[in-house]
């Protein structure tokens, strides 16, 4: 049967279009008020939503409802409350009311809280979003309606990743708005940060992954040797979907567009069961929530399709990981795009000083871009000549480049750069005119004609994280840029001295090169730019004197949330190798060494058969294996004891910091150590006789 998109696309979201049809008129409105201007939710109104979204619900199945947040697990959370309410003759009636809708209640002590919460401190809330729909999540087996909500402690800290989001885009929205009056814009009332994130993964059979503990523990292969063949003919990149895959894409995408996420693009990636689908943009928060759901819906259809899908950033050593590269950009409430140049840049005044800004925003807290898109596995990715180098620069391409020379050469722009016309030289191809600037895949951050592509951003991560840190230090210049030009005389000049004077002083961060060349290494170094290599180094950037100011100013962040934030992220790297270094313990014990010495065993046994039946047979080449066996068996229990002996010793280091310094330095190191002879004996031993699937069996045979 084929899929009817218009029929079932939103069918499972509480959306406008279904408020608007289901609530009085007055209730709507008021509704609206609250979303689109921040006026005060009215309880009644709340009551009346409520009721109509427990109708609607229902009608389609639904018997529980929860509040769905995302805590600092970098996951989403939800407690399931059905419906009923009993009555005293023993029948139940279904209701839902206003403070059941607008409140919730979890245990806060149970999530990470850096601090925020003592273990006897439970109470936490969970509150409303009515920016974002409600929708009905469909499993085989059940139908819940879940409500978008932001996370709290008792006291009021932030103990998710969407309050802060709403804060930092209420923060840029301000800003924002302060310098487009001052352009004369009198019509527009609200800046928004849209963002449209393109999601990659892997898939792989599903009683393959069941067969590597490393996967099920950890979302990597923490061993395997590369297969005889990779990526290197560049023939999976765009190549043609495999059945399997096709039917799976099929029904990932009927399940998102039942969920109103406008899933737009579908194909290969470059590595071998690599895979990525975008969506059309959304506003910030949406978007967040969106591509939650995407990672939650991929991981479950791929199951019922008897495959796993790996949202980590570097699933295999030796072939291309994950990312997720985050579009972001702003708009009016009026739908105008304040990053879009405009078909002559030179003389947008007011595109030029928005991106003067995005500019300065990131030459002075690069520092804080790359701790937004670090996590334990991109660690793996950055710098690694596959995925942007660990050094923040902007990539504008020949046009807006071309036009801020003139700004900082000649004081002014007084011409754009045009694309030229495209002739293939084939008669019956169409021509056309191409667009001015070329795209580079190796920036971090890249311009790509009217938004900024963050590429740094890791597959398995909340894409609030690098969002808010972008609100934020955007709307921090912003404001700046506000606070003197609202003093200015003659504002066009001040205007035109501010994108010069900007421009001048924020351009050793643009680079449009290779990002992945040593010389630029080199180069970035010269210039001043931060080269923060891991996790680890990038945390303290969270909470410096700075960043604490501006983030307290425009109220994203306090101290103590900051301070909290950074424990988290310190006790989320240290567990995460630590579960790494177990597992890696836990198959070196039970499953390589064991295959390894059975197989040893094996070829003696061999030998000594040879050797009795018929002395005069060489038996050099068995020996030959026996002895390079041995050898390595004997390097990789070497190393599976220290392993186990630092692993130890990490665990007793009682400073956060130090013990994510010494899980980075010390751990990390020795679990190379054990990789290396493993992998070598995974070529020695027979494949029968190997304990787990290899990578071609993992990336190949899907």
């Amino acid at each position: 049967m084929k899929t009817d998109v218009k029929e079932i696309f939103g069918s499972n979201v509480f959306s406008d279009a279904v408020m608007k049809d289901r609530l009085p008129k007055a209730a709507y409105k008021k509704l609206r008020a609250t979303i689109d201007a921040g006026a005060e939710l009215d309880p009644d109104v709340a009551d009346i939503v409520a009721h109509e979204m427990k109708e609607w619900a229902t009608e389609k199945g639904a018997t529980h409802f929860t509040h769905w947040f995302q805590p600092l697990t970098g996951i989403t959370a939800e407690k399931h409350d059905a419906f009923i309410d009993p009555q005293s003759d023993g029948t139940t009636l279904l209701r839902f009311s206003g403070k059941e809708l607008i409140k919730g209640e979890p245990d806060a002590s149970s999530f990470p809280s850096g601090g925020l919460r003592a273990t006897c401190e439970a109470r936490g809330y969970t509150a409303w979003d009515c920016t974002s729909p409600a929708f009905i999540k469909e499993t085989p087996h059940s139908t819940i309606l879940c409500i978008p909500t932001a996370f709290c402690s008792y006291k009021g800290e932030a103990l998710d990743k969407k309050t802060p989001l709403l804060r930092s885009m209420q923060a840029l929205d301000v800003q924002a708005m302060r310098i487009l009056r001052l352009f004369g814009n009198t019509t527009a009332q609200h800046v928004s940060t849209s963002a449209g994130p393109e999601q990659e993964y892997f898939l792989v059979d599903k009683n393959m992954y069941l067969k590597r503990k490393d996967l099920i523990f950890t979302g990597r292969t923490l061993f395997g040797a590369m297969p005889p063949k990779g990526q290197e003919m560049d023939d999976h990149y765009f190549g043609t979907i495999p059945e399997r895959i096709l039917e799976f894409m099929s029904k990932f995408n009927e399940e998102l567009w039942k969920l109103g996420i406008s899933a737009k693009t579908q194909h290969n990636e470059v590595a071998p069961a690599q895979h990525e689908i975008a969506p059309i943009y959304d506003q910030n928060n949406v978007a967040t929530d969106h591509n939650q759901l995407v990672m939650e819906t991929a991981q479950r259809v791929a199951d019922e399709e008897g495959l796993k899908c790996l949202l980590h950033e570097k699933p295999f050593a030796g072939i291309n990981g994950s990312g997720k590269h985050n579009n972001w950009s702003m708009a009016t409430d009026t739908g105008e795009n304040l990053l879009d140049p405009g078909k002559t840049p030179h003389e947008n005044m007011q595109f030029l000083l928005f991106l003067a800004a995005v500019i300065r925003a990131v030459d002075e807290h690069a520092d804080l871009l790359r701790l937004s898109a670090s996590t334990p596995g991109n660690d793996h990715r950055l710098g690694a000549n596959e995925a942007p180098p660990a050094i923040i620069s902007i990539f504008l391409g020949e046009q807006l480049e071309d036009v801020v020379d003139q700004f900082v050469d000649a004081g002014e722009a007084t011409s754009s750069l045009e694309g030229e016309e495209y002739v293939s030289g084939v008669h019956s191809l169409p021509h056309f005119k191409k667009d001015a600037t070329d795209r580079n895949r190796t920036s971090p951050f890249a311009f790509t004609g009217n938004k900024f592509e963050f590429r740094m951003v890791g597959s398995t991560q909340s894409i609030a994280d690098p969002n808010t840190v972008l609100n934020t230090i955007v709307a921090e210049v912003l404001c700046d840029m506000a606070d003197k030009l609202e003093k200015a005389e003659d504002f066009g000049m001040a205007v035109h001295d501010m994108i010069k004077e900007t421009m001048a002083a924020h351009k050793r961060v643009i680079f449009n090169g290779d990002g992945y060349s040593e010389e630029w290494i080199e180069e970035a170094e010269r210039r001043g730019l931060p080269n923060i290599k891991c996790m680890v180094d990038a945390i303290p950037a969270l909470t410096k004197p700075e960043a604490v100011a501006m983030f307290e100013k425009h109220g994203v962040f306090t101290q103590a949330e900051l301070e909290s934030r950074a424990e988290v992220l310190y006790e989320t790297y240290s567990k995460t190798i630590h579960i790494e270094a177990l597992t890696m313990i836990d198959m070196a014990k039970k499953q390589i060494i064991p295959a390894c010495i059975k197989y040893q065993t094996s070829l003696a046994d061999s030998i000594n058969a040879i050797k009795a039946a018929t002395p005069s047979v060489d038996t050099s080449v068995q020996e030959s294996l026996m002895s390079d066996i041995a050898s390595n068996v004997k390097e990789a229990f070497g190393a599976l004891k220290e392993l186990e002996e630092v692993t130890a010793k990490a665990e007793a280091v009682d400073d956060v910091e130090a013990q994510g310094h010494y899980y980075h330095d010390v751990v990390f190191a020795a679990m190379g150590a054990l990789r290396a002879p493993a992998d070598r004996l995974e070529m020695l031993v027979a494949k029968e006789a190997w304990p787990f699937p290899s990578y071609g069996d993992l990336i190949f045979e899907v």
